[in-house]
């Protein structure tokens, strides 16, 4: 799309849909990107990059004698030249396809976007000024100090232009930032892991967060195996961030109203309603949250069980989905909730879980604590059992004992089996929320705020032998 603007692109292939005598609606996605990023090993940069990135999404319908059908069709770095060729590909693909079981009006027309008009948001290596110079400070004090620092840095910049035939002119610039450090001892026998969620690197403490891994390298030069069980863990919230991320994609209200899910009721229906715990906590998403801001809309490139390009350019609205530990809302299209009878409640692009009051810090935690393990992220998370929403995975890059309030050394790893959704009724204590970045889900999801949780019987079921 090189040779027009993101919007004429739009303007035109809107036209040339409406012009097909049987096409009854249309929707067009032009999304626009760049990235940059930084790499380090061995205590020196290494690499660095910036890509840039088109692509455009045509979603056709079209009316029969049987229902309406939708055709979608999404390719990369389309020319002017090349409009026509996609819109027929996307009617044809209408014109074959059964009827859409999501089928529904088209969203209609708002206020355009009032940045409609703008050229794309983009980002290049200059967002790392200032974050370059404080990593190479920390890079200088790792080499003195005989560690070890890995890492990557990435920023990215999507602009999302969406236009539909019922008037729709939506724009949105989201951008996206995520940072990883490793330290490790000459040696390798000894690994921290660390990461933070940015807009825009200005807000990254890098001095704090290579402090943090020190010390973590510093409590490994003692070695305590453990054997596997149940143990008091002190979970950070990095960790429960990849926890409720699962729980929360698995939050579908149409497979939950189907019978497939955790949050399917027993009989028929969902679990909407019920509690989940007794803690007064709240899981929630909201477009316009502080640090965490997002899609204020639905973009939609394909449909599914959580998703319907019916649905595109409906407004998000802040939502609860968990609230004061009742089950709140599921994730809804307008078809879903059709079936279910519930609230449209689309997926948002953040979440925030947090307790009423607020709680104490991960080191007032670990402070509190007896006999505990202290988890530093968990790894290769994976699903065993959808009606319990029963999760397995590794611990990875430190697991330590703490005794009396203080870290006395690193245990082994391990692999856990323990479901979210238990894990919310069974914990004991749960601290303050902070911004976080997850470690397992950090590809897909990166704007979260969790807090740390306490639980006294987390299942540690087999010794694990990941570094």
């Amino acid at each position: 799309m090189s040779d027009v603007t993101p919007q004429e692109t739009v303007e035109r292939t809107l036209s040339l849909a409406e012009k097909v005598n049987d096409v009854s609606g249309c929707v067009v996605i032009a999304d626009e990107s760049s990235s940059a990023n930084l790499r380090w090993a061995n205590n020196t940069l290494t690499t660095n990059g910036v890509t840039r990135g088109r692509q455009l999404t045509v979603v056709v319908t079209v009316d029969g004698a049987k229902g309406v059908a939708a055709g979608v069709v999404s390719r990369s770095a389309v020319r002017s030249a090349e409009l026509e060729d996609l819109v027929g590909a996307a009617v044809s693909a209408a014109r074959d396809n059964t009827p859409a079981q999501d089928a529904g009006p088209l969203v209609e027309s708002r206020p355009s976007s009032i940045s409609w008009d703008d050229d794309p948001a983009e980002t290049s290596g200059v967002v790392f000024a200032d974050f370059t110079r404080a990593l190479g400070d920390e890079l200088s004090c790792a080499e003195r100090d005989k560690r070890l620092l890995f890492g990557y840095a990435e920023h990215s910049m999507n602009t999302t232009y969406l236009g539909s035939s019922t008037g729709l002119r939506l724009r949105h610039d989201q951008p996206t930032g995520q940072l990883e450090m490793n330290a490790k001892s000459p040696d390798f026998a000894r690994s921290a892991w660390g990461g933070a969620s940015t807009s825009d690197f200005t807000d990254v403490d890098v001095a704090g967060l290579h402090a943090d891994l020190a010390q973590r390298l510093q409590w490994a030069e003692r070695r305590i195996d453990l054997p596997p069980g149940r143990y008091d863990t002190v979970l950070p919230p990095t960790a429960v961030a990849d926890l409720m991320i699962y729980l929360y994609w698995s939050a579908g209200a149409r497979d939950a109203h189907d019978g497939r899910t955790v949050f399917s009721k027993a009989g028929g229906g969902t679990r909407v309603g019920d509690t989940l715990t007794s803690s007064d906590i709240t899981l929630r998403s909201d477009p316009t949250a502080p640090q965490l801001e997002c899609g204020p809309f639905v973009v939609a490139h394909t449909s599914s069980a959580e998703s319907s390009v019916f649905d595109n350019g409906l407004a998000l609205q802040p939502t609860n989905w968990i609230e004061s530990g009742k089950l709140a809302s599921l994730i809804q299209t307008r078809y879903s909730a059709s079936l279910t009878g519930l609230p449209v409640t689309p997926p948002i692009d953040n979440l925030i879980l947090e307790r009423a009051g607020g709680g104490p810090s991960l080191d007032d935690m670990v402070a509190a604590s007896t006999r505990s393990l202290l988890v530093t992220c968990l790894w290769y998370i994976r699903e065993v059992d959808p009606q319990t929403l029963l999760l397995t995975g590794l611990t990875r890059d430190g697991v330590y004992l703490v005794e009396g309030g203080e870290v006395v050394g690193a245990v082994n790893n391990f692999r856990f089996n323990e479901s979210p959704v238990d894990l919310l009724r069974r914990a004991t204590d749960v601290g303050d929320t902070v911004r976080c970045l997850p470690r397992e889900w950090n590809d897909y999801f990166t704007r979260t705020a969790m807090p740390t949780m306490r639980v006294p019987d987390f299942n540690m079921s087999t010794v694990s032998q990941a570094s």
